[in-house]
């Protein structure tokens, strides 16, 4: 048998497949149909390597890990992207409603106008927000802290999460197979903890069984930031196998660095929440203090304090603190400490810390406000605000580019997320369940992630 292409004939009576596909040929009908052929007539052999080449591009891509992505609600300035990128997730979607943050976000991340929709939450429409694998939201702590009063999950700026929630539900099919929470640990206890107990049904109404675990910043930085994070997988089981489980535990069956004595016995006491509870290992100690993220200011910087404002600052301190202080001022070396302006009985008392380690950065319009660096030694006391760029630090985005006014960084990254504690939640708890539910390992970070 003669086939003539390409101007040649080429003459081939005892062709066999090629190994790969021989291998190959059980997974692929079009293969074996090839091979049938092949066996009825004394194919030829020219077009093998062409063959070859095509299906084997083709079922790769199609055996190829796919994507993790993921959508990015309350993206704020985007330093949960940030977390994830470095573990190997792509982002698909992003909201927010803050237009200085999403200023913030685009300077970082000048692909914004591909993803990132400025709209309310509750305005959102769900058929925008793309099918991901992993929905993310750091949503409001104002109605959940002390400063917000309290006010809980019914309050004006956490209600957000009900937005959320709707479009989970409203994604019906296309929901993702992993949501991640991140907000304030006063979220356990906010009314009671009836807030914390509302929102974990809310998600087991959908499908997701839930975990709970606390993370201080303090592990990776050198910021006392404690947070609260819930992962939800849609993978739930039968509320009355996991009610059944959970009531013959012992509270201390569950407590662990990552879950303390207070979430430890909420997740005894609340059975009827669907719980998915996953063994973690213990985060890292952090190696670094909070000298190590200072710039060095020149003297003539505009961001040293007069000594005039200093010394009203000192009078605002505490017989104790104002003791330290001068201790630390007689010294022969730097010590750097910080200190935060707090209302105590009616009187504004600046409170100091100096054990390397800053406070929660907050944002200036609430709570504690702004976070004041203070430098004491050698007979001389020092005192400014914290640079832009020494949040970003504090926050574990060195890399992040800053190009706006002291006020709105302050307020960007003091209403952020840290970025390692991201990349160690992504790394050690959200690759391994994506890895679990979707069947393969998907989540590998690539050489382009930063």
């Amino acid at each position: 048998m003669s086939i003539r292409c390409c101007s040649h004939s080429i003459l081939r009576s005892s062709w066999r497949p090629h190994p790969w596909l021989q291998a190959r040929g059980a997974q692929f009908g079009r293969i074996a149909w090839w091979f049938r052929l092949a066996s009825q007539h004394d194919t030829l052999w020219f077009m093998e390597s062409v063959i070859v080449k095509n299906i084997r591009m083709s079922s790769e891509q199609a055996m190829a890990p796919a994507e993790c992505t993921f959508a990015e609600f309350f993206a704020g300035i985007g330093l949960m992207r940030m977390g994830l990128e470095t573990e190997g997730w792509t982002i698909a979607f992003a909201n927010d409603i803050d237009e200085d943050k999403l200023a913030m976000y685009r300077t970082q991340y000048p692909d914004a106008r591909d993803h990132f929709i400025l709209d309310d939450i509750h305005k959102l429409p769900a058929s925008s927000v793309p099918s991901v694998t992993l929905a993310t939201a750091s949503f409001p702590c104002t109605d959940l802290s002390l400063a917000g009063m309290r006010r809980g999950l019914a309050g004006t700026h956490s209600s957000a999460y009900w937005g959320f929630v709707r479009i989970l539900e409203e994604l019906k099919s296309r929901r993702p197979p992993i949501v991640l929470l991140e907000n304030v640990v006063g979220f356990l206890s906010s009314h009671n903890g009836q807030d914390f107990h509302d929102a974990l049904l809310a998600l087991n109404r959908l499908g997701y069984a839930v975990d709970a675990v606390i993370l201080d910043a303090a592990r990776f930085v050198p910021q006392s930031r404690v947070r609260l994070f819930v992962i939800g997988s849609l993978t739930l089981k039968t509320k009355a196998k996991q009610r059944s489980s959970l009531s013959r535990e012992a509270p201390y069956f569950y407590e662990s660095t990552l879950r303390p004595r207070a979430l430890a016995d909420y997740i005894l006491r609340h059975p009827d929440i669907a719980w998915n509870l996953r063994e973690l290992p213990e985060p890292p100690q952090r190696t670094i203090q909070l000298r190590d993220i200072l710039e060095r200011l020149p003297e003539s910087s505009s961001f040293w304090w007069s000594t005039s404002r200093v010394e009203y600052l000192i009078r605002q301190m505490s017989a104790k603190h104002h003791a330290e202080l001068e201790a630390l001022k007689r010294r022969s070396s730097w010590t750097y400490g910080t200190v935060f302006r707090r209302v105590r009985n009616g009187r504004s008392m600046a409170e100091l810390r100096t054990d390397g380690v800053a406070g929660c950065l907050r944002t200036p319009r609430g709570g504690s406000g702004r976070q004041i660096l203070v430098q004491a030694g050698h007979g001389v006391v020092k005192a400014r605000l914290l640079t832009p760029r020494e949040c970003a630090r504090l926050m574990g985005a060195d890399g992040f580019r800053i190009d706006t006014s002291l006020n709105k960084a302050l307020f960007g990254f003091g209403d952020a997320v840290c970025v390692s504690v991201v990349s160690w939640l992504a790394r050690n708890y959200l690759n391994p369940l994506a890895e679990e539910l979707l069947g393969s390992k998907r989540c590998v970070v690539s050489s382009g992630a930063v």
